[in-house]
């Protein structure tokens, strides 16, 4: 009788436990920093997934944007030697490459380090997640390693008060901003903020001006702007046929031209992502694999 009590009790406590669980949360995930060069944030659990194949081009195949490419280049190539670096902004047109160019750095300084006591990592934070960025940098503060954060397509909406996060962890507050860590954010917006969002803080507000200049002042935080523009014809041109070479599509320079052409007249537009769109479909009426 008395076994059969304690054996309900400890059942008892066992479920009671497992509702204690529940209640705070999922449990904090352990990482392993050196089982990838690329990683997602997962604040649910404090977790950095590692990704194994990431999707990115090699630098090589980036064109058009020869001058931000180098600006971009040297300060992750100085960040990951342990010299001080620049957060960087990278906005503009759609489709010209600035998520790819991000990606495309960290991979090119990454193939010519030697077994570094600081590899340079790479950590993308989604958009809805940023009011979790404070702690994903007090996590990384004492690592060993160096960390891009990279924030794709980031921009903030009427009533989002999750830019002040952004804010607080681009300057780090009473410790200062880590040293291992720098943040990289692309937008088609250079200010981050809809202009109407900043008329509206200016006529609501008791003093106008600080209140529109709290908003611009989320775009000063990046000490570096790299703007991407709409590119000319020659240069969409450009990006195709440096794609054709990579991919070794055999086709004739004429044909290759005038079906590109054709290609951006349909879509409407000339960019990076079309040209890489335009080779897709080539390669796959070509029965070419891209690998």
């Amino acid at each position: 009788m008395k076994e059969a009590l304690l054996q309900n009790l400890l059942e008892e406590v066992k479920r009671l436990t497992i509702a204690v669980e529940s209640l705070s949360g999922p449990k904090q995930a352990e990482n392993d920093l050196g089982t990838a060069d690329c990683f997602i944030w997962e604040p649910q659990t404090g977790y950095l997934q590692p990704v194994k194949k990431p999707n990115r081009v090699d630098i090589s195949l980036i064109r058009g944007v020869d001058r931000v490419r180098d600006i971009l280049h040297d300060n992750t190539q100085r960040f990951a030697d342990g010299l001080p670096a620049n957060n960087v902004l990278l906005w503009g047109a759609r489709g010209m490459g600035k998520s790819s160019l991000v990606k495309a750095t960290h991979a090119d300084i990454v193939s010519t380090q030697q077994k570094s006591a600081n590899p340079l990592k790479l950590i993308e934070i989604h958009r809805e997640d940023i009011d979790s960025l404070p702690r994903l940098m007090t996590l990384l503060r004492e690592q060993s390693e160096r960390f891009i954060l990279f924030c794709d397509d980031l921009s903030f909406d009427h009533d989002d008060t999750t830019y002040k996060s952004l804010k607080a962890a681009l300057e780090g507050g009473l410790e200062g901003r880590a040293e291992n860590v720098v943040f990289y954010a692309t937008s088609n917006r250079r200010h981050l903020l809809p202009r109407d969002m900043m008329e509206n803080e200016r006529s609501t507000a008791i003093n106008p001006s600080e209140a529109v200049e709290e908003k611009v002042s989320l775009s000063d935080r990046f000490g570096l702007w790299l703007g991407f523009h709409k590119c000319s014809q020659d240069e969409y041109l450009e990006m195709v046929c440096a794609y054709a070479k990579h991919f070794d599509i055999e086709l004739d320079a004429a044909s290759l031209r005038a079906q590109a052409l054709e290609w951006s007249t349909t879509r409407g537009a000339r960019s990076g992502r079309v040209a890489w769109q335009f080779i897709q479909d080539l390669g796959g009426r070509m029965g070419k694999k891209f690998h």
